[in-house]
């Protein structure tokens, strides 16, 4: 462990002092075309790689019975985000790439399903007004909480608390949905809404055992009738600066740029979209989860220092006693809280955190629990940043261990 220990931090090190020549701290605006003078005929574009060098503390095998490497490298996030419009009054937005490319996902030809580009968000939207939007695609305006809404561009630890992306790959492609959505704001209450069909694939390919636990597939066992539409929605009261609702992706943290304090409830409704089996029948029960969350971003004195802090309470009911991988109806709590040393804003800045998840589910007594302990060097914001991290999971026998380095930069 000591030498794979040393090995992560002179890979630190080694990817600290390269991205320091690399990141700029002149970089503002992005890469943005304008078509017009003014500016308000534009083509935004976005791009950004995450790559992660994985140490697992535990002994692990593989299907074969053959010890894995503790030591794994992940291309964690490959994606190019691009939007444009003509005229205020309508917006177009384009959003594809790759996820979590490992060794066991390559392809010897770059054919294979894990090596595979696939878009993420697709949609047209309208404005109504100044302060009010409908639109609609495979599109990112989800319910439940901020974390469900969450950015993957500044995420404040290493990645985002799984269980809030609570229907990943159960009703939707990726935590997206095909659908309709509506966006705004009242003064400080923001909100969006969306209704959107179900997709008929599900990562739960279960089949519902007589009188057992329900199984997450209603749209594919019931039909769209019964069971083809969902329903999102969420609302957050801005107490101090507004957040901008012009995209849907939620900021981790604004190392105290903003003074935000915000309040906020989301609900997602699946009626149906999950069955049980009676031993005469096939029944749907209805999914639903709802969460209240609060965030706070702000700075401390005029030395750099920042505070950024988030908690979520989220109950979750995807039917009778249903538990598959992360998801489980129970309940959650989660939050995390991290310090942006003092510095200079155009050098280095250094964020250490902490974040704490525990998770109740109604099929068993065993709880899930997850600690994560890390530090954030940012070397020109968000878009040259180094993240390492040592996160525990407990659940059940499992009693995983894992220390990861992450280095991103974006543009």
């Amino acid at each position: 462990m000591k030498k794979s220990t040393f090995l992560l931090i002179g890979l630190f090190i080694m990817f600290f002092q390269f991205m320091i020549a690399q990141g700029s701290p002149d970089y503002s605006g992005g890469l943005k075309f304008k078509f017009n003078e003014d500016g308000s005929k534009y083509l935004r574009l976005i791009s950004w790689a995450q790559v992660q060098a994985n140490y697992n503390t535990d002994k692990t095998f593989d299907g074969n019975g053959n010890e894995n490497s503790k030591l794994n490298f992940n291309l964690r996030r490959a994606r190019v985000l691009m939007f444009a419009q003509i005229n205020k009054d309508f917006l177009i937005l384009t959003h594809f790439g790759l996820n979590s490319l490992t060794s066991t996902t390559l392809s010897p030809t770059g054919e294979g399903d894990g090596s595979q580009l696939f878009f993420h968000d697709v949609w047209a939207q309208y404005s109504l007004g100044k302060n009010h939007t409908v639109g609609g695609g495979l599109h990112y305006f989800n319910g439940i909480s901020r974390l469900n809404n969450q950015s993957t561009l500044n995420i404040m630890t290493l990645d985002n608390n799984r269980q809030s992306w609570a229907t990943l790959g159960l009703s939707d492609q990726f935590a997206r949905h095909l659908g309709v959505f509506m966006k705004g704001s009242f003064n400080k209450l923001q909100y969006r809404v969306a209704i959107n069909d179900a997709s008929v694939a599900s990562l739960d390919t279960q089949t519902a055992a007589v009188d057992g636990a329900a199984v997450y597939n209603g749209r594919s066992s019931l039909g769209s009738k019964a069971a083809g539409k969902t329903y999102a929605g969420y609302l957050d009261y801005h107490f101090l600066d507004q957040e901008s609702n012009f995209l849907p992706y939620k900021v981790g943290t604004y190392l105290g740029e903003k003074k935000v304090f915000n309040i906020g409830a989301g609900f997602f409704l699946h009626p149906k979209g999950a069955v049980i089996d009676t031993g005469t029948a096939i029944v749907g029960e209805d999914v639903s989860i709802f969460a209240v969350d609060a965030f706070y971003d702000a700075p401390i004195g005029e030395n750099g220092s920042a505070i950024t802090a988030y908690a979520v309470y989220q109950n979750n009911n995807y039917g009778k006693n249903y538990l598959y991988k992360v998801y489980g109806t129970g309940s959650m709590l989660y939050g995390h809280v991290g310090y942006v040393l003092n510095g200079d804003k155009l050098k280095t800045r250094f964020q250490p955190y902490l974040s704490y998840g525990t998770h109740s589910y109604n099929a068993i007594d065993d709880d899930r629990s997850t600690l994560g302990v890390g530090i954030n060097a940012y070397m020109s914001g968000h878009n040259s940043k180094l993240t390492l991290e040592y996160m525990n999971q407990s659940f059940g026998e499992m009693d995983a261990n894992t220390i990861s380095l992450q280095a991103m930069i974006y543009l």
